[in-house]
């Protein structure tokens, strides 16, 4: 319970503070970038890697035909647990989700979705998020893979 009302706390506090440019050293594939948060669109100052699959029962996921089918009940899915903390076309509690794939693998998505604290703990780009959104952690949201499946197919 203490937990809980920390969070929310830390939530509170952090609602309305301007943010201050905060120059980071960003990599894409193998170059470093230095950036600063105010010139970039949203999560763009966090590291961009496409070929980190993040740490979890997803080693490799490769998309084909979308199904609309499952996009329609990812984004039920994505609804009901997903809107409290992000938005697609900015910052949020969390990251916007608009072009997720531009920045992240599609397994590092399904990771993170299914395995949020062991990423939190040892996926370099998570620990980055975690400091970049006040260390308000992404909680399990208990999804199986068929679940986050279909969130990560509306996402594309």
């Amino acid at each position: 319970m203490k937990k809980v009302l920390f969070l929310f706390a830390v939530m509170l506090l952090s609602c309305g503070q301007e943010k201050k440019p905060q120059k980071k050293k960003t990599s894409f594939g193998q170059a470093n970038v230095l950036t600063t948060q105010e010139d970039q669109t949203p999560s763009s100052s966090t590291l961009v890697d496409l070929t980190n699959p993040g740490i979890g029962p997803v080693n490799d996921l490769i998309f084909s035909n979308i199904n609309d089918e499952m996009v329609q009940f990812g984004k039920q899915l994505y609804d009901q647990k997903c809107t409290a903390c992000h938005k697609f076309d900015k910052r949020y509690i969390g990251p916007a989700l608009d072009g997720i794939y531009e920045r992240r693998s599609p397994s590092w998505v399904m990771n993170i979705m299914l395995n949020p604290m062991e990423m939190i703990k040892k996926d370099p780009i998570a620990k980055q998020l975690l400091e970049e959104y006040n260390n308000v952690v992404m909680y399990d949201q208990n999804l199986s893979y068929d679940e986050a499946r279909a969130i990560a197919e509306y996402l594309r």
